[in-house]
């Protein structure tokens, strides 16, 4: 069964054992695995009775995986807007996932075909994994917060503490160990009857819907994670948002979309359409932020476990006066959103991303990350010829203020400014 799944899923056993490693203690494994070899499928280009295929693979449902997040916000409005079924394509229920382990292991499964990974994710996945799948385009930016028990008043604070991250390979880790390396503080990894010193910041993976009890067990003395965790330890009392991860890294992507790469070669006119349908979801969230809250959010539907109150919080409730005056804002002239829609994948942004990831402690293996180049990285993670398409249809670039050269420069500021012209 373990051999039927690699194949399945276009990776070699030994590199399936080291994924499995990994994600050790995930309870979806088992499932991946019967939902791999539940039944049998037809090949790409023919139907189930070997006749050839002529529809273009649009016939195959569209599968979405997703987290409790706002990051998957444009694939779930989507759905709630019938936008994939108006490209043409049937759309089943999106499926939750509690963990990043747990949504991985779908993917590789096929029980899903369409997920919002954390950009890191994908560089690990292809390179370090050698699993053959690519960015299509961007979920959102910005988004991600550091919050904080509330005596706590600057990254310095954070000494001899412990600071959850949702993962190893996510931009909260990156920005993080920047800020907490930039600050004075050693990124450390112990295990938790270890004593931690006051220049260390002990770091441990936590899923984000776990995020917000910790701190307010003070098991914790912050986490890093997306929203609307952040919005819901502000709401709960249990933390503060001592700093916006997009005041950091302006306009940073967080999570982005990624395919299976036989079905973007293979499948064009349905990877087009569900481009398509994500791009118009995610240029009808920009000027109906309230709406978007109200279909999300638990008392009006089945898309997330949040109430209302929380997501409105985050896509309309965005008080950067007074998050400036606390510290949480230090770059009020980028006049960024708390979360903000866009779907084109920068290439500078890849590039950067690299180089920062070859900065970063990650658990597991890492040699293959010292061998990446990220101009090459950034032609050959992500196949940007879909959402090009796609742009054309809502207005083009214009219609998400984005240069219409698709090139930009990336700002990095934590304590000192990295940028580059992409």
């Amino acid at each position: 069964m373990l051999n039927s799944l690699c194949a399945c899923c276009g990776i070699n056993r030994r590199d399936f054992l080291k994924l499995a490693s990994l994600f050790s203690g995930s309870a979806v494994l088992s499932a991946a695995v019967g939902g791999c070899n539940s039944q049998p499928t037809a090949s790409v280009g023919t139907t189930a009775g070997g006749q050839p295929n002529t529809s273009g693979g649009l016939d195959q449902p569209v599968k979405i995986g997703y987290l409790p997040i706002l990051d998957a916000s444009p694939l779930l409005i989507a759905h709630a807007q019938k936008l994939y079924e108006a490209e043409g394509l049937a759309a089943e229920q999106p499926v939750l996932f509690r963990s990043w382990a747990a949504i991985v292991e779908a993917f590789l499964a096929r029980q899903v075909n369409v997920v919002h990974l954390l950009s890191p994710v994908t560089v690990w996945l292809r390179y370090g994994r050698q699993l053959p799948g690519k960015i299509v385009a961007w979920n959102h930016t910005d988004g991600s917060a550091l919050t904080v028990q509330p005596e706590i008043n600057q990254v310095e604070d954070l000494g001899g503490q412990t600071v959850a991250v949702p993962f190893w390979y996510s931009i909260h880790n990156v920005v993080l160990q920047q800020l907490l390396t930039q600050a004075g503080l050693t990124v450390v990894r112990k295990a938790e009857n270890e004593t931690i010193a006051p220049n260390e910041v002990n770091l441990v993976v936590l899923p984000p819907p776990e995020m917000v009890s910790a701190l307010a067990n003070k098991s914790i003395a912050g986490y890093i994670v997306a929203e609307p965790f952040n919005a819901a330890g502000e709401t709960s009392k249990a933390g503060k948002v001592l700093r916006f991860t997009g005041d950091v890294w302006r306009n940073h992507a967080c999570c982005v979309v990624f395919l299976h790469e036989d079905d973007i070669t293979q499948r064009p006119q349905w990877t087009q359409g569900v481009v398509n349908a994500i791009v118009k979801s995610q240029h009808w969230m920009r000027d109906h932020r309230s709406e978007a809250a109200q279909i999300l959010a638990k008392e009006n539907g089945s898309y997330t476990p949040h109430p209302e109150a929380v997501l409105q919080k985050v896509l309309t409730g965005f008080d950067s006066a007074a998050y400036a005056k606390q510290g949480a804002i230090q770059h009020p002239e980028w006049a960024a959103q708390r979360i903000d829609f866009q779907p084109f994948p920068f290439p500078s942004y890849t590039e950067e991303l690299v180089r920062l990831l070859q900065q970063t402690q990650v658990e597991g293996e890492t040699a293959f990350l010292k061998q990446l180049n990220p101009t090459e990285v950034a032609r050959d993670l992500v196949d940007d010829s879909f959402v090009k398409q796609a742009l054309q249809q809502v207005g083009g670039p214009q219609a998400f203020g984005i240069p219409e050269s698709l090139l930009r420069e990336e700002t990095f500021k934590a304590q000192r400014s990295l940028s580059f012209l992409g």
